[in-house]
This record gives structure tokens, sequence and C-alpha cells, in this order.
């Protein structure tokens, strides 16, 4: 049974065989709550789940994506799409997932599509960059030319960086390109005068450690305040090792009384002692309570049941 073998591209050639058993068209069911009671009325919809593209239960969750797909013709509409995200660099693995966020580029004027890649082309944005960017921010390609362009400009002049770094920022965390801006501009105003970092501090921070652009303020604030006013670190050591920012506070503050009830909490880079703060967040914990704490992991474990 065709079922049994799935297509080993979403964009195999189907044999004449298979396009009539597809291609038989009841009509429509008057109404339905769920895009699985259209799949046998719909020779799109049949196309993309026998092709394996999608899951239809998420799909339908989307806002008015079961009304557009069941609108598309497969061989009008969407095989140009599809022939069109494989030439941008979306992996045949990767099309299911990024159709099933993104059900909406399938009713995308291609020639927009293909505008919009050009653009970032003119960004001096490589192929594999691209690709890697479409493929992690799958809403990227939903956005005009100008926004896109307004976008680069606003993480450039809001954080002062140049071409080259604002193009590795985005590359790095694509989604800043689709995502709110005021939550990044809030975020970038907490660094500036809530945590008092100077501007040069924040542009360092931001181009080591990009979701700091995206975390929450609340979270922001917590870690520093513990980091700055409670294990006495200094703005120039946060901005050297801003990864920090991403760890969960429990575990820097486990960590850090450990250390102190050992008498090793040293995170002053001048005395011999020194512990780096990438080593207290990012090794595991035996690495950490062996190389670091030169303690046992059942010291740690006992230890942490009296905190």
């Amino acid at each position: 049974d065709w079922d049994d073998i799935p297509p080993s591209s979403a964009l195999e050639e189907i044999s004449e065989e298979e396009a009539v058993k597809i291609i038989a068209e009841p009509l429509l069911p008057f109404q339905s709550s769920t895009l699985r009671d259209y799949v046998d009325h719909s020779e799109t919809l049949t196309k993309l789940v026998h092709l394996g593209i999608f899951d239809l239960s998420q799909v339908e969750k989307r806002q008015k994506a079961g009304q557009l797909l069941l609108t598309l013709d497969f061989e009008k509409d969407i095989r140009k799409v599809l022939l069109f995200l494989k030439d941008v660099g979306v992996e045949d693995n990767q099309l299911g997932s990024f159709l099933t966020k993104n059900p909406y580029i399938l009713g995308e004027d291609l020639e927009a599509l293909e505008t919009r890649v050009a653009y970032l082309k003119s960004k001096k944005f490589g192929k594999a960059e691209i690709a890697q960017m479409v493929s992690r921010a799958p809403y990227l390609l939903l956005f005009s030319v100008e926004r896109l362009d307004n976008r680069l400009g606003f993480f450039k002049n809001e954080l002062g960086l140049n071409v080259t770094k604002t193009k590795d920022l985005v590359i790095r965390l694509p989604r800043l390109l689709t995502g709110k801006l005021e939550p990044v501009k809030e975020n970038i105003q907490v660094c500036q005068i809530e945590l008092g970092f100077q501007r040069n501090e924040i542009q360092h921070i931001v181009f080591k450690t990009p979701k700091i652009l995206t975390s929450s303020k609340k979270k922001l604030r917590k870690t520093f305040d513990y980091l700055h006013n409670v294990m006495g670190i200094p703005h120039s050591t946060l901005t050297r090792f801003p990864q920090v920012f991403n760890s969960k506070l429990l575990r820097i503050k486990e960590r850090h009384l450990f250390l102190k009830f050992l008498g090793r909490a040293q995170y002053d880079p001048a005395q011999p002692s020194y512990i780096a703060l990438h080593q207290l967040v990012s090794l595991p914990d035996e690495v950490f309570c062996t190389e670091i704490a030169k303690a046992s992991m059942q010291d740690f474990e006992k230890f942490l049941k009296t905190l």
C-alpha cells in the first residue's frame, strides 16, 4: 500500500496511479471543527498529509491557516513554494516542522518571497546563513523588505554595532528580525539605566549572548542583583562573561554558597585562587566539585540539604 512507503522527499514525483487516488474530489463537509475531516475532500490537504509535510492538529491552532490551505491548489500554488523553500536551503527533514509553524507561507506570492531573499543576499548574507536563518525563524520570509531593512537598522543603531556585527547578531538569533521590538528596547534600557552598564559594555554583552535581548527583565534584574550585590562581581567581569545571565539563578546561588562555605568564593582575577564566572556556571556538577570546589559530590549534596 502506498501509505506504508513514505516518499523520501516532500517533492518526489508521484505516479499517475497514485495521483488518481488523490484527485477524487467529493463535496466538502458543510462545517467542521477539524482539518482532518477535510483531508479526503481536498486534493491539496491529501497531498500535504501524504507527503508527511505537516501535523494537521498543530496547523489547526494557527489562525485562519485551515481556511487558507483549503483555498490553495497544490499544483498551481503550493508546489512552487515547496521548490522555492528547498532552493533557499530548508532541508527535506525540516520542511514538516517549518510548514507546521508557518503554513501561511504557502499562500505568499512567489515573487515577493524571492525579493526578500534577494534583499538578504544584497546585505551580504551567504546562502548557508540565509538557510539557517529561515529554518530557525520560520516567519522571516513573511516580512517585507522594508520591514527587514528597518529591523536591521534598528539593531545597528540601537546597539551602535557595525554592519558585520549586526549581521552576525541576527544570524545567531534570527528571531530578532521577527519578534517584537518593544521588549528588546526595554531590555537594553534595563541594562543601561537600572543595571548601570556602559553602552560599549552592552554592545559586548549582546554580541556575546544575543539571548539577553529577549530574556525576562525580572530574571535579568534578579541575576544581576545576586552577582553584583551579593557576590560582589563588578560590571567589567560581568561584561567579560555575560553567559552567566543565561544560567539558572538557583545554580549560581547553590554553587556560590558552597564555595563560600568552603572559603573558596574568590572571584577577583588578581587573587591566586580566582574562580572564573564561566567555570562557576557552565561545568557539570561532578567537574565543578572536583576541580573548582576541590570537594566530593557527596559533600555538595549534603551541603545543599542544609540550604
